[in-house]
């Protein structure tokens, strides 16, 4: 069976910089620890990277959260430093102008089951989840709620409850 790992959007924005969590920083080690685990497994590894220009205030998603981030090109827009030899070693790293990344179905048609981590578990994580769970009803589509972080833990919380309810397997 082959199996994809989709790590969402682990950038310094979403960690430490300008939307960083307590939650998002701690998690981080787990991470490093999983995809070790997973990239030593033959486990194919598949980075997204949530990717704005400098008109973000501008766009739609901008005026809702007017907090400029992951701006391409600037440190808080690259994928933390404890992750760059996965990065390396990816088969695959989409940039996404939005929550959801379109591609991303796509690049995994010839995986056989697939798990989601990283941020925000109630934002991009759960998107990508149930695009994935549209694209591929019949694949195994699961989420390893501890190398994900959420806005908030409630947040988090509510958004694994309602990928559970569409099918998504919780770990």
């Amino acid at each position: 069976m082959r199996k994809a790992i989709v790590v969402v959007d682990m950038q310094n924005d979403f960690i430490d910089g300008a939307l960083g969590t307590k939650e998002a920083r701690e998690m981080l080690p787990r991470m490093v620890e999983k995809l070790t685990a997973e990239q030593a497994a033959g486990t194919a590894i598949i980075f997204t990277m949530d990717t704005h220009g400098e008109d973000y205030l501008e766009t739609q998603e901008g005026k809702k959260l007017p907090v400029e981030h992951c701006i391409r090109g600037t440190a808080g827009w690259q994928i933390a430093n404890a992750l760059q030899t996965f990065v390396h070693a990816a088969a695959a790293v989409i940039e996404k102008p939005a929550f959801g990344a379109t591609e991303l179905p796509a690049v995994l048609t010839d995986y056989d089951a697939i798990e989601l981590t990283g941020l925000c578990t109630d934002i991009c994580v759960i998107s990508n989840a149930l695009i994935l769970k549209a694209f591929y009803p019949e694949k195994p589509i699961a989420v390893d709620s501890s190398c994900c972080a959420g806005v908030t833990p409630e947040s988090h919380a509510n958004a694994l409850a309602a990928m559970r309810m569409c099918q998504v397997e919780v770990r």
